[in-house]
């Protein structure tokens, strides 16, 4: 289910990795799915971006979210605890995407009701597979909600 160029799977990588970031964005050119990536440096400026408010007033809504959770200023844990707590962000698709392999942050990832949990992988050709999986993933395979 291809969504073709005409309408793009739109992503919010939240990660304040400059680094990971710029591998997150190469993987995803690879492919041939139709994106609009937008990238937000910690939790604080994806709840801006999401809710639209300050420099973000003219975001659009994102299709999936790769969320890091080691931030400054607010965290992916409460990023994700505040997206899925909102009635009208809450059935955005997020994909926590970080170095941590920590029993508890999966298990309270998915706790507060991530829709996937995925570690970053150390090695390069590894990484950019693993990004690329995911976009396959919600590219193509799962039918997304519509945009509100």
């Amino acid at each position: 289910m291809d969504r073709g160029v005409t309408n793009p799977v739109r992503i919010l990588v939240v990660d304040d990795d400059p680094g990971d970031v710029l591998m997150i964005e190469e993987a995803l050119a690879d492919s041939e799915i139709a994106k609009v990536i937008d990238v937000v440096g910690d939790g604080q400026e994806a709840m801006e971006f999401l809710r639209r408010e300050g420099r973000h007033v003219d975001a659009r809504r994102p299709d999936v979210i790769l969320l890091d959770l080691n931030m400054p200023r607010m965290d992916g844990r409460q990023v994700l605890g505040e997206v899925k707590r909102d009635d009208d962000l809450r059935t955005i698709p997020i994909v926590v995407l970080t170095t941590s392999n920590a029993d508890t942050d999966i298990v309270g990832s998915y706790s507060l009701q991530a829709n996937a949990y995925v570690t970053k992988p150390i090695d390069l050709d590894d990484f950019n597979d693993v990004v690329r999986r995911i976009d396959e993933f919600f590219g193509r395979v799962v039918v997304l909600p519509k945009r509100s």
